[in-house]
C-alpha cells in the first residue's frame, strides 16, 4: 500500500491527526501536507489534519482540544451539551486541567479553562470515542457536582437546570450525585436544592 492511501486510513481511524501520529506509523510527515496540497486532507488547526469531506459534527471542537491538550476533561457546560442536558449552546469548549499544568494558548476552538487537583481531578472521568477519537469528559453526575462547584463562573441558574434536567431524565441515581458532590466539597450546598425537586 502507498505511504498517501496509508495516511489517509489513519485519518479516517482517528478522526483528526497530527504529524506525531503519522511518525509514529513510520511515515514521514511530509505525507500529510501532501494530502493537504492536494485536497484530500483539510487542516483544522495549526498541525491538525482530518478527511477534507468529513462530517463537521457538534463536538469535532472536542477531537481537536484532545489531540492538542492531552490531559484536558471535558467538563461544565460542554459536557453537559455532550450528556444531552442542558438547554445551553456552548460558545467554547469547558476543560479542566491538573492544578499546576501548562495553560494553552488556543485562538480556535474557543475554551474555558478550570483547574482541579487530586480526587475532584480524576473522579468521574469517561472515555468516549467522536469519530475514532478518544475524548475525556466527566460523567453526568460529577459533571452537575462540578456545575455547583463553579457556580460562581457558569451561573447558579444553569446549576440548578442541570440538577432538575438530570434528575428527570434517570439516567444518573441520587446516591451517584450525592458522592460527586462529596467529592466536590459542594454536598452541603446542593443537598436543599436536590431535597426540594426530590
Amino acid at each position: 500500500m502507498n505511504r498517501k492511501k496509508q495516511v489517509l486510513e489513519i485519518t479516517r481511524k482517528y478522526g483528526v491527526v497530527k504529524a506525531s501520529d503519522i511518525e509514529a506509523a513510520g511515515i514521514s510527515r511530509n505525507y500529510l501536507y501532501m494530502l493537504y496540497k492536494d485536497g484530500l486532507l483539510r487542516k483544522t488547526a495549526r498541525g491538525l489534519y482530518m478527511i477534507a469531506d468529513a462530517p463537521i459534527t457538534e463536538h469535532s471542537s472536542f477531537i481537536e482540544i484532545s489531540k492538542r491538550v492531552p490531559h484536558a476533561v471535558v467538563c461544565l457546560v460542554s459536557a453537559l451539551n455532550f450528556h444531552q442536558i442542558t438547554t445551553q449552546i456552548p460558545h467554547e469548549v469547558w476543560i479542566t486541567l491538573p492544578r499546576g499544568a501548562w495553560s494553552p494558548k488556543i485562538a480556535y476552538p474557543p475554551i474555558n479553562i478550570t483547574f482541579m487537583s487530586g480526587k475532584a481531578y480524576d473522579f468521574g472521568i469517561e472515555e468516549h470515542t467522536i469519530n475514532g477519537s478518544t475524548i475525556n469528559i466527566y460523567n453526568l453526575s460529577k459533571t452537575v457536582a462540578d456545575c455547583f462547584k463553579f457556580r460562581n463562573k457558569i451561573g447558579l441558574d444553569i446549576a440548578i437546570e442541570a440538577l432538575k434536567e438530570t434528575l428527570r431524565s434517570n439516567k444518573v441515581t441520587v446516591e451517584e450525585l450525592m458522592d460527586a458532590a462529596k467529592v466536590c466539597n459542594v454536598s452541603k450546598i446542593m443537598r436543599p436544592y436536590l431535597e426540594a425537586i426530590v
